[in-house]
C-alpha cells in the first residue's frame, strides 16, 4: 500500500531552481550534452539576471538562475566537493546536495557510456540497497535503486537514479529520524 497525502495534493516537484554562473555554458549543458529541451526563458525586470527552465521529464523542470552579481561557489559547503563514489557526500545545512534524475533501469549503463563519450566524468554505477554501506558491488534482489553520478559545469552534483522495485511501502521505513543535538559539529 502507496503511503498517501492527506493533507495536500502534490503532484510532484515542479522544479527546482539553481544558481549557474554562466546561462550560456549551463544551456550548452543541459541541452547539448544531457538533451533537456529549454521550455522558458525569462529576463529579470532591473538588471536582476535570467532564469531558465528545462523539461526534466515527467511533467517536471529543472531551472536556473543566473545573477551578474552572485557569490562563487563553495565546493563542500553548498555542495560536495566530489562524487559519492569517490567519497564525497557532505554538504552544509540547507544547500542543494544533489538533483537525482530518474531513468530507466535496463538503460543506465548505456546512459553512463554515453556521457562518458561525451566527455563527462562520470562515477561508477552504485547499487544501493539496506546492508550495512547501503551499496553493493553488484545487482541483487535487496537493490532498489542504481544510480551513477556527475556534475554539471559549475560543480552541481547531478544524478541519474533507475527504482529497480516498488518503493514507498512502510515496511521500508526503518530508522526514527535524528535532531540537531545529534549533530556533531
Amino acid at each position: 500500500m502507496e503511503p498517501t497525502n492527506t493533507e495536500f495534493e502534490l503532484r510532484g516537484v515542479n522544479h527546482l531552481a539553481l544558481v549557474c554562473s554562466d546561462m550560456k555554458q549551463t544551456v550548452e549543458f543541459y541541452s547539448g550534452v544531457l538533451g533537456m529541451p529549454l521550455i522558458k526563458t525569462i529576463e529579470l525586470p532591473m538588471g536582476w539576471g535570467q532564469h531558465f527552465f528545462f523539461d526534466c521529464g515527467g511533467g517536471n523542470a529543472l531551472a536556473f538562475f543566473w545573477f551578474p552579481d552572485a557569490p562563487e561557489a563553495m565546493p563542500g559547503i553548498s555542495a560536495p566537493k566530489g562524487l559519492p563514489d569517490r567519497g564525497e557526500l557532505l554538504s552544509a545545512v540547507g544547500s542543494m546536495n544533489h538533483i537525482a534524475i530518474d531513468v530507466p533501469p535496463e538503460r543506465i549503463e548505456e546512459y553512463r557510456d554515453k556521457l562518458i563519450a561525451k566527455g563527462v566524468d562520470v562515477g561508477v554505477i552504485l547499487n544501493h540497497d539496506d546492508s550495512e554501506f547501503g551499496v553493493a558491488p553488484e545487482m541483487h534482489e535487496g537493490v532498489f535503486i542504481r544510480s551513477l553520478y556527475f556534475k554539471d559545469p559549475d560543480g552541481i552534483l547531478v544524478e541519474f537514479a533507475a527504482w529497480t522495485r516498488a518503493i514507498g511501502e512502510t515496511s521500508r521505513v526503518r530508522h526514527d529520524p535524528r535532531t540537531a543535538a545529534d549533530r556533531t559539529v
